[in-house]
């Protein structure tokens, strides 16, 4: 069994390196993370007192009656689990729920009413309080958190003030807003007050304290999210995935994204606000993913020649597109004769999950950066990267299509167990940069075998397109789960994984073969 530390390093190891290239360039952009008041937050919660799950954070909830929720600005999920944390409160039906958010100014509470009451619209409300002018982060998950506050709480209200900019009157903002709250209990004296307000608010001297002070009959819960030290003392944790810890008596941290997912966030937004134009570029962000599962298997992205490692991974990035050049992306994958029903799947899988690789012109398409997704895509990647992109190169198509499946160099069920290794790889990658992923299966699961592999493949090659995928998909990513689960044992190295990213599967049964030998390994390190 491995030991804590082990567990710990595992999962981190290549996160923290991706972590690292970010943090560098956000220091370069914002000389605010180096400010007393948010040193006094990053300092204030290095340990945690025991694990919870979700049953026992809504305990947590409901004996508070406010409640000060972190939020990290940049980051979707930390809005949207507020959205979630006060849906369910409401729904326990035994008090009223009412929400105060920082990103509206208190000035603007009349503009807040009137859509409250349906007077105006979303595009009226998001203009008329200067949300892109005066906040600048995502539209979507601040208004989805509205909305539920509209479809279950009592009421909503801005707790913010000038100056947002000047960290030395950031003080005098914690004082408003714990006024603002006090008088939001006496307007609504039976109710629970959910707060989301920006996360080195939440430090114990801040906010927590000055609202205490407001209020001192009123028992206060502070819930942080993703706290960074917190996140990588859970990583040691025997459990598959943490939810949340208990910090303190009246503190607790849920985690719903990891560290990397949080600051890449955050380098968007600056490299956005820096070009002022209409988009992200999410190119550095695919590139640092890249980089860092490279740095991560071992992999020298300036090898001169093949063998242990890919000749001049360097010169194979990807090129990257985002919404901005949608028009330049379908001319270049016209021109390599992919034809509109691809491009149009394609399309639909970059409209669920935000992002997608394409192999046939080594390009990738983002339209919304969603970690775990783009952890994937970004291992798909590699793995082709490291076989020398076969598809770009020599025309290979091992998608399961039916006019392919039983022709070219490579017949049917080689392109099965191709793509299955694909998906395992990419799976495994997954969680590597991103170990809050699910795990795919239970634990107790038993591990793969050959037979039930070889079952799995004629089952395959008896569908449509459709269902030769989801079965190379599912069971793929069953074997990249039980990769990932040997790796946390320590049965395996990172640099033996190489070896599985680097074979080429263009042999007639190599494939085959080099699936036998991982489930094998696998199995035996079951045993073992």
């Amino acid at each position: 069994m491995a030991s804590t530390a082990n567990l710990r390093s595992r999962r981190s190891a290549a996160q923290l390196h991706a972590l690292a290239g970010v943090e560098r360039e956000i220091r370069a952009q914002d000389s605010h993370s180096r400010r007393k008041y948010l040193r006094e937050f990053t300092e204030a919660f290095r340990n945690y007192d025991s694990l919870l799950d979700s049953e026992q954070v809504q305990r947590a909830l409901h004996a508070a009656d406010v409640v000060l929720i972190g939020d990290y600005h940049a980051l979707p999920a930390a809005q949207r689990s507020a959205a979630s944390l006060l849906e369910r409160r409401a729904i326990a039906g035994d008090r009223p729920v009412v929400l105060g958010v920082e990103t509206i100014f208190a000035r603007d509470q009349h503009i807040l009413d009137e859509w409250w009451r349906r007077e105006i619209d979303e595009t009226e409300l998001r203009q008329r309080i200067r949300f892109d002018l005066d906040w600048g982060y995502d539209w979507a998950p601040f208004y989805e958190l509205l909305v539920t506050a509209r479809d279950h709480a009592e009421g909503v209200y801005g707790l913010d003030c000038m100056p947002r900019e000047n960290l030395r009157k950031i003080a005098a903002r914690d004082r408003h807003a714990a006024a603002k709250i006090a008088e939001i209990c006496e307007r609504h004296p039976n109710a629970v007050i959910v707060v989301l307000f920006g996360e080195s608010h939440m430090a114990p001297g801040h906010l927590p304290r000055v609202l205490q002070r407001q209020l001192p009959e009123a028992k206060i819960l502070t819930v942080l999210q993703n706290v960074d030290a917190l996140y990588w003392r859970a990583a040691g944790e025997r459990a598959d995935k943490v939810e949340a810890v208990r910090v303190n008596h009246d503190t607790v941290c849920v985690f719903n994204a990891t560290p990397l997912e949080k600051y890449e966030s955050y380098r968007l937004f600056l490299d956005q606000w820096s070009r002022c134009d209409s988009g992200p570029d999410f190119a550095p962000t695919i590139y640092n993913l890249i980089d860092s599962l490279a740095s991560f298997l071992e992999i020298n992205r300036y090898s001169p020649h093949n063998g242990t490692q890919p000749k001049f991974l360097v010169d194979m990035l990807p090129e990257v597109h985002g919404n901005s050049s949608d028009a330049a992306l379908r001319r270049l994958l016209s021109r390599k004769g992919i034809g509109e029903p691809q491009l149009e799947n394609m399309l639909a899988n970059v409209e669920e999950r935000g992002s997608a690789y394409i192999p046939e012109v080594n390009a990738f398409y983002v339209r919304e950066f969603q970690m775990m997704f783009a952890a994937e895509d970004a291992t798909r990647f590699l793995h082709h990267a490291c076989r020398g992109l076969p598809r770009r190169v020599n025309g290979h198509c091992a998608n399961g299509d039916g006019a392919q499946r039983g022709s070219g160099l490579l017949k049917a069920p080689d392109i099965f167990y191709t793509r299955l290794i694909e998906h395992a790889v990419a799976y495994f990658g997954s969680r590597v940069l991103y170990p809050s992923r699910p795990s795919f299966e239970a634990e107790t699961s038993p591990a793969l075998s050959r037979a039930e592999c070889e079952k799995a493949a004629q089952s395959a090659l008896r569908g449509d397109k459709e269902k030769f995928e989801a079965i190379a998909r599912d069971w793929g990513y069953r074997l990249g789960n039980q990769i990932y689960d040997i790796y946390l044992a320590g049965k395996v190295k990172p640099s033996g994984l190489r070896r599985l990213f680097l074979a080429h599967l263009d042999e007639p049964g190599l494939a085959r073969r080099v699936c036998t030998a991982v489930i094998a390994k696998i199995r035996a390190a079951c045993r073992g």
